[in-house]
């Protein structure tokens, strides 16, 4: 039988993400995005589910060197569940979204650069580039 388990959400971050490494060097950061419903009763304020994340290796260490509290994230991954024992004894269960990608989602706000940030190359068309290309007069031309 055919399974699928595929979760994409846009939300922003309830705190800012914190990297962390396992025992053997794996990078890994755990936060949480709110994510406003889609519908809200008449009268009433919107409402947020708050959702568990889990990113690991180089997925968390771009969330954490790229985003902050309040930043909005495009999270694409799979929900997982899992239950582990408290220091307290009792048996917790958890349900989260394990992050395979994630992206922004607004523009970069107009503060100053931090000196980490990538800044994409600047493009124009020369004009030199123009006598590069070749004129078609009509689609009988064209090879496909």
């Amino acid at each position: 039988m055919a399974s699928l388990n595929k979760v994409i959400l846009i939300g922003h971050l309830t705190a800012d993400p914190e990297l962390k490494q396992t025992p053997t060097g794996v990078s890994v950061t755990s936060f949480s995005i709110g994510v406003t419903r889609r519908f809200q009763r008449q009268g009433e304020q919107s409402q947020s589910d708050f959702i568990n994340i889990v990113a690991w290796r180089s997925t968390a260490e771009f969330i954490a060197k790229y985003f902050r509290k309040g930043n909005a994230i495009c999270i694409c991954g799979s929900l997982q569940s899992r239950s582990y024992t408290a220091q307290d004894g009792t048996k917790r269960y958890v349900t989260e979204v394990v992050a395979d990608e994630a992206s922004f989602v607004e523009r970069k706000s107009d503060s100053a650069p931090k000196a980490d940030d990538y800044q994409a190359p600047a493009f124009s068309a020369g004009t030199n580039d123009a006598a590069k290309f070749e004129e078609v007069a009509g689609d009988e031309d064209l090879p496909f």
